[in-house]
């Protein structure tokens, strides 16, 4: 299988558009702006997985800014969670709470609306973008539900991370960078495990992202 955004070796590790971890930690634009002054931002690699280039602070801010822009859920995700019994499953809940922001599935609207295949792509990738915007809600309001209050409080003057760590209930610089790092080695691991095949083997089928990473 060809996978051109990462590939993972048993014995060197894993590498991101070629650059291994402490590669990555030493090029990636971090939260302080200075390059190796703590963990990549997650939005860095992001547009290092994307797009093969090494982002600027500038081009990394952008993608937040995006990204926030794109995070609102519909009204009726979060009501719905919250009627869940806590002691669900969380990922159970999770692809509960991912398929019913579903509604707003840009693709699926599109392709009921007859667009040309050629351009299938365009609205995969905005559907994707959302997903990746709205995961983080989804996730805090499961995880304060079950262990806390259920009161998710959010924070968009930070980076998706930083922001995360709010919504989970934390307000720690030093938890935030942990997090960067974190999400950072878990965003793609050369394609060949069970949840990215099943992803794929779903989207393969035409049904849009929102479906396929809920399988």
């Amino acid at each position: 299988m060809l996978w051109e955004t990462s590939n993972l070796d048993a014995d060197e590790g894993i590498r991101f558009r070629g650059l291994t971890i402490p590669e990555c930690q030493a090029v990636l634009p971090t939260y302080s702006g200075k390059t190796g002054d703590g963990e990549p931002l997650l939005e860095s690699l992001i547009w290092l997985l994307l797009t093969s280039e090494v982002p600027t602070k500038e081009q990394a801010d952008s993608l937040t800014a995006e990204l926030h822009a794109r995070s609102e859920l519909p009204s009726h995700v979060v009501p719905l969670l919250n009627t869940l019994p806590k002691d669900m499953h969380p990922m159970t809940q999770f692809s509960i709470g991912l398929n019913a922001a579903q509604t707003g599935s840009k693709f699926a609207k599109a392709y009921a609306d007859g667009v040309p295949k050629t351009d299938y792509h365009l609205y995969c990738l905005e559907d994707i973008l959302d997903v990746f915007a709205k995961i983080p809600e989804i996730a805090a309001t499961i995880y304060r539900n079950v262990y806390f209050d259920g009161v998710v409080t959010k924070d968009q003057s930070l980076d998706y991370s930083g922001n995360f760590c709010r919504m989970l209930g934390y307000n720690d610089p030093s938890f935030d960078e942990l997090m960067r790092l974190y999400l950072c080695i878990h965003t793609d691991h050369e394609g060949g495990n069970a949840s990215a095949h099943t992803t794929h083997l779903v989207g393969s089928t035409l049904a849009d992202p929102y479906l396929s990473y809920s399988a």
